[in-house]
């Protein structure tokens, strides 16, 4: 996609976003640019079932923002900045298509956040830590981390974690449910082959994507609105998906006892 990411399909039709930018993978104006850009690429395009972040290297999912870039910046830009990094991981949260997280290695401040703006999280074993440590820079979590650390892991555990910036294992964050699986794997080669072989149980033709998709949508919008309207969302979402070739085609499997063939149509 640019100097910063890298954005491949694979023939299955999941999309993998790798952040590249050593040594720590930390994001800039122009990364998170490259990052909104494959976004809306994938959102857009049909092929595409699921959507893969993860980082380059061994050592770094991401670090979070270029604190060098943040310490130069005039304060207007620092809020555009912020404001931009917000609109996109909005849009990865929106887009009604599985996203998960693939944490190779350390994944703390703006790194989860763009982590927790997934659907799901897979880490490396023993590769990383993870957290918001913003509060040792006089800052707080700017992207996000306020809000979906809180939903997440609850107001009490949330703040308790921000205010100390204390960082966790990989498995300290999967006993708290910050983290979906930890994940074997002697390096990050590996890991990722682990990850994608998870991620094609939610691909057709065994498991319709749409569907999955506005699964996604029901919860990430109906968990902020009132009952009445999640579950007019609900309706909607379910309507749309009666529309659809894969519906059809579970409900046929069913009555004629076979395993459905979906298309992800």
């Amino acid at each position: 996609m640019g100097q910063r990411t890298q954005y491949e399909v694979t023939g299955e039709g999941i999309g993998i976003v790798t952040l590249s930018e050593p040594p720590a993978n930390t994001y800039s104006y122009e990364m998170m640019k490259e990052i909104d850009a494959s976004v809306l690429e994938a959102r857009m395009d049909d092929r595409v079932h699921a959507l893969v972040l993860t980082g380059a290297g061994e050592k770094f999912f991401c670090a979070g923002a270029d604190i060098k870039m943040l310490a130069s910046a005039a304060p207007s830009f620092k809020y555009y900045f912020c404001l931009h990094a917000n609109e996109t991981l909005c849009r990865l949260e929106q887009t009604p298509k599985l996203v998960v997280a693939a944490l190779n290695g350390h994944c703390v401040g703006g790194g989860l956040e763009v982590a927790m703006a997934a659907d799901l999280r897979f880490a490396r074993k023993g590769a990383g830590k993870i957290g918001l440590p913003e509060v040792s820079l006089g800052v707080l979590p700017g992207t996000g981390g306020t809000q979906r650390l809180a939903r997440l892991l609850g107001k009490a555990r949330a703040f308790e974690l921000m205010a100390s910036g204390r960082l966790l294992s990989f498995e300290e964050g999967h006993t708290l449910g910050l983290v979906n699986e930890v994940v074997e794997a002697p390096d990050s080669s590996v890991f990722m082959e682990l990850v994608l072989r998870r991620v094609r149980q939610y691909l057709p033709p065994g498991r319709a994507s749409r569907a999955v998709g506005a699964i996604k949508r029901a919860v990430q919008t109906g968990a902020e609105v009132a009952l009445g309207e999640g579950l007019a969302l609900e309706r909607e979402l379910q309507q749309q998906l009666f529309l659809s070739e894969d519906a059809r085609e579970g409900i046929a499997a069913h009555l004629e006892k076979r395993p459905p063939a979906f298309k992800g149509r």
